[in-house]
């Protein structure tokens, strides 16, 4: 019978090979999750993050993937996720902007929902995520990625007291939650989507001058828990891979084939971090059974022996449009590939 064991995403995240090779999203929608259950989640939050974790535990997860994000606690934000400027598009609203509100807001806000995770954590298990978003979302969040570039010419001292300025406030947040609820996480990460298809978002010494510092900060914070941090960001960010390793990264997340397959991005930095993820999402909507199937054993038997800590799953996330087959083909071939259900025949 399988058991989970978080000890095998802690040795893929710190680049060891793992005695059993470890499933890993980062993110499966709710409604995904009903669908594939037949059950609702629950109104209350305690049952509905015993839903959350039973489903990872259930599907031969290790880990439980949770993290609760910046942004929604953000004065005046929301530029992420809508068209058009944010509300910082000046020095007066960027220096009369109320970080210390925003960190006030996170405790109290996400303070019951991290305990009641530790409630609901299944046995042998332990989450991986912890303060979700990270320091260019949340710039973006308050600026709009236009306005953002704009400001980069036309307000250079405003553009590079932003990222200093949301590298504190993510500091004294993830300082209070490691003091609080690092027990509950053995891996922690943030997204931090770096790029697009063909580069990264940003120039490349822009990302090295103003975002990877405040990484570097964040990530000695989090290793002085002694914990591994896992990066996931999608896009080309290639140009800035080694300076993202050297600021500390111990794994990362996230990888679309059209950018680089995953074999290449294990070839490339398998020696130096873990690498999560090798199925690209598209696959899980576009690929013939029989195509997956052949694509996930490739990848597997690939990554699993040889070349440092692996983690095998989406290249991205499991959003509500993936045909719940195939999510369940996906795992299925890897639990029978690492032999979950001849240790069940054996065992019954």
């Amino acid at each position: 019978m399988f058991k989970p064991d978080y000890h095998h995403i802690v040795d893929a995240a710190l680049n060891r090979e793992p005695k059993r090779v470890p499933l890993y999203e980062h993110l499966i929608n709710r409604g995904f999750m009903e669908r594939i259950t037949g059950k609702r989640a629950g109104a209350s939050l305690g049952k509905h993050l015993r839903f959350h974790c039973n489903f990872f535990r259930d599907h031969g997860y290790d880990t439980v993937s949770y993290e609760a994000c910046v942004g929604s606690v953000l004065p005046h934000g929301g530029a992420l996720a809508r068209p058009g400027p944010g509300y910082i598009n000046s020095a007066e609203r960027f220096y009369n902007y109320p970080f210390g509100k925003a960190v006030k807001r996170y405790k109290l806000l996400f303070k019951p929902y991290f305990k009641a995770l530790r409630r609901a954590m299944p046995e042998g298990m332990k989450a991986v995520g912890g303060v979700g978003n990270g320091v260019f979302e949340i710039v973006q969040d308050l600026t709009g990625y236009e306005n953002l570039c704009l400001m980069s010419y036309d307000m250079p001292e405003v553009y590079a007291a932003l990222f200093q300025k949301t590298g504190d406030m993510l500091l004294e947040i993830w300082k209070w939650f490691l003091d609080n609820f690092a027990d509950v996480f053995c891996v922690l990460r943030f997204g931090d989507d770096l790029g697009f298809r063909t580069n990264t978002l940003l120039p490349h010494d822009d990302i090295r001058k103003h975002i990877i510092p405040q990484y570097k900060r964040i990530i000695s914070l989090i290793h002085s828990y002694d914990k591994p941090f896992l990066l996931h960001s999608c896009g080309n960010i290639l140009g800035v891979m080694d300076d993202l390793i050297e600021a500390g990264i111990d794994a990362k997340h996230s990888n679309e084939d059209q950018i680089a397959s995953f074999s290449e991005w294990v070839d490339r930095y398998g020696g130096s971090i873990g690498n999560f993820g090798g199925i690209d999402t598209d696959h899980l909507v576009r690929m013939e059974d029989d195509e997956l199937i052949k694509k996930v054993t490739q990848i597997y038997n690939y990554c699993s022996k040889g070349h440092g800590g692996f983690a095998i799953g989406s290249g991205n996330s499991i959003p509500d449009y993936v045909d719940p087959k195939k999510y369940l083909l996906m795992i299925d071939t890897v639990r029978r590939l690492r032999g979950d259900y001849e240790s069940d025949t054996q065992e019954n």
